[in-house]
């Protein structure tokens, strides 16, 4: 596995060892990692703490020019939301770990402009399958489907 998915992988465990969703995001600029996130909305009781989000917020501000040389690794493709956030800060490649489970607007992404890559782990897949088959709930939260109360 690519060192900077791995670390974004790492993230993920982070968050399944939080009792939270095993999804992690690096943030890369000149080839070291400036920030890493993973999925913090239930740790955090947040509407929007997803893994890119999560490690967008722990970089602070940055300049546009530090966003134009950057590259976002998640270990699961980007929702509305984190594609969104991607998009105002143009960040020009999204290295996503896998589709397989869940897919956001990618073809919308690289319609921007967005040079986004799709991996397919088979270790972020299998990641994601054991959570989503063992907590069908909280996994249905945290993409916006309804669950059951």
């Amino acid at each position: 596995m690519d060192p900077f998915l791995q670390a974004a992988f790492d993230e993920a465990h982070l968050g399944l060892q939080e009792n939270g969703i095993p999804i992690g995001s690096v943030l890369v600029i000149d080839h070291e990692i400036v920030s890493r996130g993973h999925n913090r909305r239930i740790q955090s009781g947040s509407a929007i703490l997803h893994a890119e989000m999560d490690c967008l917020e722990r970089a602070g501000r940055l300049t546009a020019s530090d966003y134009s040389r950057s590259t976002l690794y998640s270990t699961l493709s980007p929702c509305d939301m984190c594609s969104g956030a991607a998009l105002l800060y143009k960040i020009p490649r999204i290295i996503v770990g896998e589709n397989q489970t869940f897919q956001g607007p990618e073809s919308y992404v690289r319609s921007r402009g967005v040079d986004l890559q799709i991996v397919n782990d088979p270790d972020c897949i299998e990641l994601m399958q054991n959570f989503i088959r063992n907590r069908p709930t909280l996994w249905n939260e945290d993409i916006g489907l309804p669950t059951e109360d």
